[in-house]
């Protein structure tokens, strides 16, 4: 079965619009983002599924309260019971994106999330970031045979290299079919973009054999744009249907018509990318014409020298290459020459010079 989960290195880029908590406990405004990202362009959309429960515990300790950021001062527990996606809406989920035409996939966070995700026919699995260190997460969605696609944010190279083994030593194949992929990430929310370090991207691909990616939390949609430029093949970008009213991931999300603009941007960029070519474009040929070339600027008799006056290098094209100027100046003209004339070898004659 055919799947769009395949990466291949210099396809067009695979645009994933990241849902997570921005339905803001509504699943109409669920809906609706979905609906909004098939409009906007996206390849596919992305949910989270856990509870507060699956991912954490409901603690008061110092460790499980955040320092600093947009969630200054939450404990775990309380920002994922409202960030999480109810799994009772998942169903409806799945249901609505497959009668519009858009595969919809999910980040499982743990083992009965995959169970639930296989249930519903979810088409690949995405690793989140702080799950990359879960090796045994990883082995259990890597046994679907599924397609896998992994975030890189903290992450050390042996950290990336665990779980890559994972996934090869728990999955079908996946890797040689260009079912796994690594998203460049950096996991600051938002994330100032001099600490994204977009060079990485092909670092990745190269260092594992593997197609590479971006997930992005920074504002807007310049460094995004410039991943597709460094060879990125995925781009997943957090969406939202209005900033202005808020949500736990609002502030580094786009709305759906900046979404379209970035998919459209990703876009152009890849088409310019194209191959290491010299010869003539078609957009090119036109002007091949109005290039410089040397030209009698002046009326010249026959016999006349010819000199820096009554001979230039000016545009059109049609005259003799402006490196032969050194050749042509200080020999007499063949014949007489008009004014706007483009110069040809049979007008030169030998060297000469004018009576005084």
């Amino acid at each position: 079965m055919s799947t769009p989960f395949a990466f291949a290195p210099g396809q067009r880029p695979f645009v994933i619009a990241e849902m997570s908590g921005n339905h803001k406990g509504e699943l109409g405004r669920a809906i609706r983002l979905i609906d909004a990202a098939k409009d906007a362009g996206a390849d596919a959309v992305k949910i989270q599924t856990y509870t507060a429960d699956t991912i954490t515990l409901d603690c008061d300790r110092p460790e499980f309260r955040i320092g600093g950021g947009l969630w200054e001062g939450r404990t775990l527990h309380d920002l994922y019971r409202e960030a999480h996606t109810p799994w009772e809406w998942h169903e409806a989920m799945f249901a609505h994106a497959a009668r519009i035409g858009i595969p919809l996939f999910s980040s499982p966070f743990d083992p009965t999330a995959v169970d639930l995700l296989e249930r519903l026919g979810a088409p690949a699995y995405k690793i989140a970031s702080f799950e990359i260190v879960d090796t045994p997460l990883i082995r259990y969605a890597a046994r679907t045979g599924k397609p896998m696609i992994i975030s890189t944010g903290m992450a050390g190279l042996g950290e990336i290299a665990e779980a890559v083994a994972a996934v090869r030593e728990g999955g079908t194949g996946q890797a040689e079919r260009g079912e796994l992929a690594l998203l460049h990430c950096n996991s600051g929310y938002p994330s100032p973009p001099e600490d994204i370090n977009l060079r990485t991207i092909p670092h990745l691909a190269q260092a594992f054999g593997v197609p590479a990616g971006l997930s992005d939390h920074t504002h807007g949609i310049a460094v995004p744009v410039a991943a597709v430029a460094v060879g990125a093949v995925i781009i997943e970008k957090h969406m939202t249907l209005d900033r202005s009213e808020g949500g736990v991931d609002a502030d580094f999300s786009l709305e759906p018509a900046e979404f379209k603009a970035m998919v459209e941007a990703c876009r152009v960029a890849h088409a310019a990318l194209g191959g290491i070519d010299y010869t003539l474009s078609p957009s090119e040929a036109g002007g091949r014409a109005f290039r410089r070339s040397l030209y009698v600027t002046e009326a010249v008799r026959a016999g006349e020298v010819l000199d820096g006056r009554n001979v230039r290098s000016i545009r059109p094209g049609r005259g003799l290459p402006p490196r032969h100027l050194p050749e042509v100046l200080g020999r007499r003209a063949t014949r007489d020459l008009e004014r706007g004339e483009p110069l040809d070898w049979s007008m030169v004659g030998p060297a000469g010079r004018n009576p005084a």
